[in-house]
């Protein structure tokens, strides 16, 4: 017998409603245009004032003070260039303990476009997230990103 998308990509975690996967999205693309546009401090409120950020380096930012001085630090990278941040494939599950704990998996790719017009692509990324709701709303606890590396054959 063979199983259907929906059957793979829930083999793993539970059912997810529209509202729920619409209200994700939402959540990333605010989070996502509050980095682009360096709203540093805005990024950082989308965050339990405990989350944590683990870089694929194994940079550790925790609280968000550390992860908003982290970003100032960043800076001056982003000088001339506008930032875009892509995220897709999402993986949702709900935490069968906890409905207000969501465990996101997601592709993301960061495009740099200068004065001219030209875009280049930083590398790729798996990010998983730990989301939470806190009066109502949905905050990171936790980010781990992987650089993506090439699978071995």
């Amino acid at each position: 017998m063979t199983e259907t998308v929906a059957e793979v990509a829930g083999a793993a975690g539970s059912r997810v409603t529209g509202d729920l996967y619409a209200e994700v999205q939402t959540f990333y693309a605010r989070q996502m245009r509050r980095v682009d546009a360096l709203d540093i401090e805005g990024f950082a409120d989308t965050f339990t004032e405990d989350g944590c950020v683990v870089h694929a380096g194994g940079q550790r930012q925790s609280g968000r003070a550390e992860m908003v001085a982290g970003m100032r630090a960043n800076l001056p990278r982003y000088r001339g260039v506008a930032v875009r941040h892509w995220f897709d494939h999402l993986i949702i599950d709900v935490d069968a303990d906890d409905p207000d704990t969501v465990r996101v998996s997601y592709y993301t790719l960061v495009t740099l476009t200068d004065a001219e017009g030209k875009v280049s692509f930083q590398p790729t990324f798996t990010v998983e997230d730990e989301l939470v709701r806190r009066d109502g709303r949905l905050l990171t606890r936790e980010r781990v990103i992987h650089r993506d590396e090439p699978a071995a054959v």
